[in-house]
């Protein structure tokens, strides 16, 4: 069995605040289909983080459409699979399977529910003549009974020992988490033992790093064989952020047999913008003028890229110092494109310890949809704040909006009331005149 494995394509993203990554995205599928054309694989997985956003803009969900019709169209043998991850909204992403079913493609949001029988279970199995792919989304909690079950049934019918692939988006023990860095949140990491036993590729996403469980000195390795079961994350298919100063690949996978040997081999992604933090010699600006000098230099060197600036913390920025690196690189059309959050060297923060900030579990952080919820877990870090006044501020807006939508929804009342009672005089008249 032979697979392409990706994941975390973040669709849509909006970098910096600023900045649409669209030809980027353009750029790799270009290159994924040509991968799909030489590799000819049984299946191209896309495990998680489809799109950047819950609510993708139209533009965006159109992109998505043309880039797998159009390897579906290139490829019609290749199967393609895609499972939801923590950034997409499952009930969106499933609801267009129906038709995605034609161009031999599943998409999986929606994940099973905590009592799921054994017959809704055998939904999330994918059957190829060369193997199983069991299609797993993003899940909130593990679910180490169900995934069992589905797998003891892959056994039962397995008598041909054909490879078995799982699916999942999430962080497990072991990782190398480069390049996610979170001030206020953690990742909740789960037991690869909650998988269960019988796959022999697990296909993650959710970690932008490529990297093979067990084996993190192979992280950069072009090809390697291990022997059955093995976990991996393909990693994101863009650089996400400055952070994440690693190649990104697709990994192909190919399985002789079930409980055989994996082969895994990197397919390099060709970034189509790179990342830079400047100075490129890893020390630190002394001056403005030094930075704003290294940018122009950067401009007429690299043509494109991604900027962000290393400072010596004891220098004194002009206020308008990030206005005036864009007016350097209002030439470049967007080719060069600046991160407005320095690094400052030298710069400790005595007013609070890394090691006394609070930390949540990021799952936890998308869960909470009170406001006050986060700033009560994190009151001892601001004393000033009178959290008696938020509650009583948060109240008020709460009773205002209420009562917005109150009175909203009596003027389309009454205008709905008013249509009708015309509507019967007209009625009346007509008959009347009849």
């Amino acid at each position: 069995m032979k697979i392409l494995h990706t994941a975390d394509l973040h669709l849509g993203q909006i970098i910096y605040q600023n900045y649409e990554r669209g030809d980027e995205h353009r750029h790799f599928f270009a290159q994924l289909k040509e991968w799909c054309k030489n590799e000819k694989p049984d299946a191209l997985l896309v495990s998680g983080d489809v799109f950047d956003i819950q609510q993708p803009s139209a533009a965006t969900k159109k992109a998505f459409t043309e880039y797998f019709a159009d390897l579906h169209g290139y490829c019609p043998d290749m199967h393609i699979v895609i499972t939801a991850g923590n950034h997409d909204s499952a009930s969106r992403l499933q609801a267009d399977s129906a038709v995605w079913e034609y161009a031999n493609t599943n998409l999986v949001g929606v994940s099973p529910a905590v009592d799921a029988d054994a017959d809704c279970l055998d939904n999330y199995i994918v059957r190829l003549q060369t193997g199983y792919i069991v299609a797993m989304p993003y899940m909130i909690g593990e679910r180490k009974g169900q995934l069992q079950s589905i797998l003891d049934r892959i056994a039962a019918e397995n008598t041909e020992a054909k490879p078995v692939v799982m699916m999942g988006h999430t962080a497990v023990d072991g990782l190398d988490t480069a390049g996610h860095t979170f001030d206020i949140g953690t990742l909740k990491v789960q037991d690869t033992a909650s998988f269960g036993t019988g796959y022999d590729y697990l296909a993650l996403g959710h970690i932008h790093k490529p990297q093979t469980i067990g084996h993190i000195q192979d992280a950069i390795t072009d090809e390697v064989t291990y022997q059955s079961p093995v976990i991996r994350y393909s990693g994101s298919v863009l650089h996400v952020s400055c952070d994440e100063a690693y190649p990104h690949t697709v990994s192909l996978v190919e399985i002789d047999r079930h409980g055989g040997n994996v082969k895994i081999k990197q397919l390099r992604i060709d970034e189509l913008r790179h990342f830079y933090v400047l100075p490129v010699n890893g020390k630190a600006f002394v001056s403005a003028d030094e930075a704003l000098n290294a940018v122009s230099q950067f401009v007429c060197k690299n043509k494109s890229g991604y900027i962000r600036m290393r400072i010596d913390s004891k220098v004194d920025l002009p206020p308008n110092f990030s206005q005036m690196i864009y007016d350097i690189l209002s030439t470049t059309n967007d080719e060069v494109r600046y991160n407005p959050n320095i690094l400052w060297e030298g710069k400790e923060d005595d007013s609070l310890k890394v090691s006394e900030k609070p930390k949540f579990d990021v799952v936890d952080l998308q869960e909470m949809k009170d406001p006050l919820d986060f700033i009560r877990k994190t009151i001892d870090q601001y004393p000033s704040i009178d959290i008696n006044e938020l509650e009583l501020a948060f109240a008020e807006v709460r009773d205002e909006i209420q009562r917005i939508n109150e009175e909203e929804q009596m003027s389309k009342a009454s205008k709905k009331k008013t249509k009708a009672i015309v509507t019967e005089e007209e009625i009346n008249q007509t008959v009347e005149e009849i």
